[in-house]
C-alpha cells in the first residue's frame, strides 16, 4: 500500500480537514467575541497561534493512534483484520458536514449583523470597555456632580487598535480623533476634550468613573481593524450610569472610503442624541472630512500624534511625515496646517532653534496655504494665532484668527490655550482665567488647562480653588510631572518654597530638560539663599542673579548681556538697575527702542506690573529726565491699576506697588505697600535694597527692618525645613 492510500486509511486528511474548518469557525466566533469586549490584539494572535500548532499535533494523533471499541490504541497495535478505520471515516465525514453548517451560519450571522444591518438600541449584558455596572441592588446614591454638563454630553474614548500590527494605533487613533472633532463643531453638544479622553487608553475602569472624570453622560467607543486595503469600524454609544448601548453598528469599507466611515458615525452618534434628548435639534450637521489618499491619510495621521508629543525630535519626525504626504497630494490642506504649526513650534520660543523670525516666516507659507485650499480649516487659523502669539508686540493680532478657529472647532484645545497664553501676557487674567475653566470642564487632564488655571488662581490669591481642581485630578495623572509642577507652584504661592522644591525636583527626574519646571525650582532657590545650587541647576537668568548676589558682577553681567543679544532684555536692565548704572541702562533702552511705546509693546504687563519699566523709571529719576520718568510712571500706573481691578493678590504686584510709591515720592504707602508684601508670603533671602536700591531711602527706618526681619524669618523658616543653615541679613 502507497504512503498516500495509507494517509487516507488512517483518516489523517479526514482529521486536518474537520480541524481546519473547525478552528475557522472557533476563530470566527472569537474574533466576533473578544472584538465585543475590547480584548487586546494580542488575544486573538495567541489564539491563531496556538490553533496553528495544534494542526500538526492532531495529525500526528491521527498517524500514530486508531480509535477502536476497546478505546484509542496505537496503530501498530491493532489487528489489520479488526480495523475499523472506514467506520471512524464514515462518522469524520459527517462531523465535517456538522461543522460546515455551523461555518454557514456563522457566516450568516456576519452577514447581518455586520455593516448592513442597525441593530436597534438595547441592554447589553457586557459594555465593551469590560465596565462593572452595578444593578439596582447595589446601585450607590450619588450627590449630583457639579463638573457634569448636561444629558447632551459626550466623551470619545480612543478605538481599540484590533489589527496585528500594534504599529498601526496612530490609525485607530486618528479616527476616534476625527470622529471627536466632526462632534465638537455641533454647538449643542458638550464634547470631552481630546487630552482627556485619551487618558484613558487601554484601561478598564469603571464607565461611571471615566464619566465623573470628564463630566460627560455618554461615551463612545469602539475598535478598528485595518488589514491591507480594507478597514472594519465598530462603535458603540453607552449610557454612563447604566452601561445601556443607545446605539452600535459595525462598518466595512475599503480604506479610500474611511473619510465616509467618520462621517457616518459622528452623523449617526448626533442622531441618537436626539433621539435620547427631547426637543433636542442642533442648528448645525456634522462637518464632513477633509479627503484624501489613504497613504497621505496614514503619514497625515502620524505627524499629527508626534506633534502631540511635544519634542522636539518628535516634531522634526513629523516635518518629515508631512513632507511627503504634500509631495503625494499638494492640496490636502490639513497637512499644510500642520505643517505650519510644526514649523512654528520648531522656534527657539518653543521646542527647536530657529528663531522666532525664521520660523515664522517658514510657518505662515504653509498656514497661508492651508487656508486658501480650505478657508474654514480650524487648525489653519490656529496656526496663524500661534503665529502671532509667538511674536512680542504682536499678541492682540493672534486674538481674532484665535477666536476664529474656535468657532470652527469649539474642541480645539490648543487654540483655546494660545488665546489664553495671549490674554495672559497682556495682563487680561480675568479673561484668560474664563478661557482656562472652559478648558479645564472640557479637557480637565490637559496639562497646559490645569496647569495654568492653578497659576491663575494663585496669582489671584484663589488658592482654594487650586487645590480644589489638583485634588480633582490627582486620581488620573498619579506621579505626573506636569501636576507636581502646578502643585509646586501653589505652595510657592503660599510662601512655602520648602513643599515646593522637593515636588520640582521629583518632575525633573522625569522630564529633566523642562524649562518651566527649572524656572520654577529656580525661583525657590533663589529664594531661599541656595546660590551655589541655583549656579549649578544652569539657568541662564536665574545663575546670572545668583552670581550678582554672590558678588561675581562681571559673570553675572556677561550673561546677562548674552541674554540680551538673544532678546531677553529684562535680566541687563536688571542688572544695570542693581549696580546703579544708569547711564548705561538708558543708553542700551535707547539705541534698541524708540520709545517707551515700544517698550511696552514687545514687554506687555504680565500680570505683576512692569518690573523692567520701574527699573527704566527709576534709571530716569536718577538722570534727572523727567519727562521720561512721568512717562513711564503713567504706563506702570495703568499696568497696576488693571491687576488691581482683576482680583490680583500676590506679595509681587505688592512689591512693585511699593516701587512705584518710592520713585512717585509717596513713602507712607510704599511702607504700606511693603507691610502688603509681607502678610502676602514675600520670602527673598537678600535686604530688599541689595536688589532694588530705592528702598535705601527705608534703611534704618524701624517699620522697615520689622518687615524686613518678618522675610528673613520665613527665609530661614524654609531653610529649616530643607535642612539648611539659617541665613542673616
Amino acid at each position: 500500500m502507497s504512503f498516500f492510500e495509507e494517509l487516507k486509511r488512517r483518516n489523517v486528511f479526514r482529521v486536518a480537514v474537520a480541524y481546519l474548518i473547525t478552528a475557522w469557525v472557533v476563530l470566527q466566533v472569537a474574533d466576533i467575541v473578544l472584538e465585543n469586549i475590547a480584548a487586546p490584539a494580542w488575544v486573538i494572535q495567541a489564539a491563531m497561534l496556538f490553533l496553528a500548532l495544534g494542526l500538526p499535533i492532531a495529525l500526528i494523533v491521527a498517524w500514530a493512534y486508531e480509535l477502536t471499541p476497546e478505546g484509542l490504541k496505537k496503530e501498530k497495535d491493532v489487528d489489520r483484520t479488526q480495523s475499523i478505520t472506514h467506520k471512524t471515516g464514515r462518522k469524520l465525514d459527517l462531523t465535517i458536514i456538522g461543522i460546515l453548517a455551523v461555518a454557514v451560519v456563522v457566516l450568516l450571522l456576519d452577514r447581518f449583523t455586520g455593516a448592513d444591518a442597525v441593530p436597534q438600541p438595547g441592554p447589553a449584558s457586557e459594555p465593551v470597555s469590560q465596565v462593572e455596572v452595578a444593578t439596582d441592588s447595589e446601585a450607590v446614591e450619588e450627590e449630583p456632580d457639579p463638573h457634569k454638563f448636561s444629558d447632551r454630553s459626550v466623551a470619545v474614548l480612543p478605538f481599540v487598535n484590533m489589527s496585528s500590527d500594534p504599529e498601526q494605533e496612530f490609525f485607530s487613533d486618528g479616527i476616534s480623533e476625527e470622529i471627536l472633532n466632526a462632534l465638537a463643531r455641533v454647538k449643542e453638544l458638550k464634547v470631552a476634550g481630546r487630552t482627556s479622553s485619551f487618558a484613558f487608553k487601554g484601561q478598564n475602569q469603571d464607565l461611571r468613573e471615566i464619566g465623573n472624570a470628564l463630566g460627560v453622560e455618554h461615551i463612545l467607543e469602539g475598535s478598528v481593524r485595518k488589514a491591507g486595503d480594507t478597514v472594519r469600524i465598530t462603535a458603540q454609544l453607552i449610557k454612563v450610569d447604566d452601561g445601556y448601548h443607545l446605539w452600535s453598528d459595525t462598518y466595512d469599507r475599503k480604506l479610500d472610503d474611511v473619510f465616509a466611515i467618520q462621517d457616518e458615525i459622528a452623523t449617526a452618534i448626533l442622531e441618537q442624541m436626539k433621539r435620547a434628548l427631547i426637543g433636542f435639534e442642533p442648528e448645525t450637521t456634522v462637518a464632513t472630512s477633509a479627503r484624501t489618499d489613504s497613504e497621505v491619510y496614514d503619514l497625515y495621521l502620524l505627524a499629527r500624534q508626534r506633534i502631540y508629543e511635544r519634542k522636539r525630535l518628535s516634531i522634526e519626525s513629523a516635518v518629515e511625515l508631512l513632507d511627503k504626504a504634500l509631495a503625494i497630494d499638494p492640496e490636502y490642506a490639513p497637512a499644510y496646517a500642520q505643517r505650519g504649526i510644526a514649523a512654528l513650534l520648531l522656534s527657539d520660543r518653543n521646542y527647536g532653534d530657529k528663531t522666532v523670525a525664521e520660523a515664522g516666516v517658514e510657518g505662515r507659507l504653509y498656514l497661508d496655504k492651508a487656508l486658501q485650499l480650505d478657508p474654514e480649516l480650524a487648525e489653519g487659523w490656529a496656526g496663524i494665532g500661534l503665529q502671532h502669539a509667538n511674536i512680542p508686540g504682536q499678541h492682540q493680532q493672534g486674538i481674532e484668527p484665535l477666536k476664529k478657529a474656535l468657532e470652527i472647532n469649539p474642541n480645539m484645545i490648543d487654540a483655546s490655550n494660545w488665546l489664553q497664553v495671549i490674554y495672559s501676557e497682556s495682563g487680561e487674567s480675568r479673561q484668560a482665567l474664563a478661557i482656562l475653566e472652559d478648558m479645564v470642564e472640557r479637557d480637565p487632564l490637559y496639562p497646559p488647562g490645569f496647569g495654568n488655571a492653578v497659576n491663575i488662581y494663585n496669582f489671584l490669591g484663589m488658592q482654594e480653588k487650586s487645590w480644589e481642581l489638583l485634588d480633582r485630578i490627582r486620581p488620573f495623572l498619579p506621579g505626573d510631572p506636569q501636576l507636581l509642577q502646578a502643585e509646586a507652584g501653589t505652595w510657592l504661592s503660599l510662601g512655602q518654597p520648602s513643599k515646593a522644591q522637593p515636588l520640582l525636583e521629583r518632575a525633573l527626574e522625569s522630564q529633566p530638560s523642562d524649562a518651566v519646571m527649572k524656572n520654577l525650582l529656580s525661583f525657590c532657590l533663589l529664594q531661599t539663599a541656595q546660590y551655589e545650587k541655583l549656579i549649578e541647576l544652569d539657568v541662564d537668568w536665574a545663575r546670572s542673579v545668583a552670581l550678582s548676589l554672590l558678588g561675581r558682577k562681571e559673570e553675572a553681567m556677561i550673561i546677562a548681556s548674552d541674554l540680551a543679544s538673544e532678546g531677553q532684555v529684562d535680566r541687563l536692565v536688571g542688572e544695570y538697575a542693581t549696580n546703579g548704572q544708569y547711564r548705561e541702562l538708558i543708553a542700551f533702552i535707547e539705541s534698541r527702542w524708540p520709545d517707551l511705546a515700544a517698550i511696552e509693546a514687545e514687554y506687555p504687563d504680565g500680570g505683576d506690573g512692569f518690573g523692567l519699566m520701574l527699573d527704566i523709571a527709576n534709571a530716569y529719576s536718577a538722570v534727572g529726565n523727567e519727562a521720561k520718568f512721568n512717562d513711564a510712571m503713567a504706563r506702570i500706573r495703568v499696568a497696576h491699576d488693571r491687576d488691581n481691578e482683576h482680583g490680583v493678590k500676590s506679595e509681587w504686584l505688592a512689591l512693585s506697588e511699593a516701587r512705584y510709591y518710592v520713585l512717585a515720592g509717596d513713602r507712607d504707602t510704599a511702607m504700606e505697600m511693603l507691610a502688603e508684601a509681607s502678610e502676602n508670603g514675600l520670602i527673598l533671602g537678600e535686604k530688599l535694597e541689595r536688589i532694588w536700591p530705592e528702598f535705601a531711602v527705608f534703611s534704618g527706618n524701624p517699620e522697615y527692618e520689622v518687615i524686613q526681619a518678618e522675610v528673613f524669618e520665613r527665609v530661614n523658616t524654609e531653610r529649616a525645613e530643607l535642612g539648611l543653615e539659617p541665613v542673616s541679613a
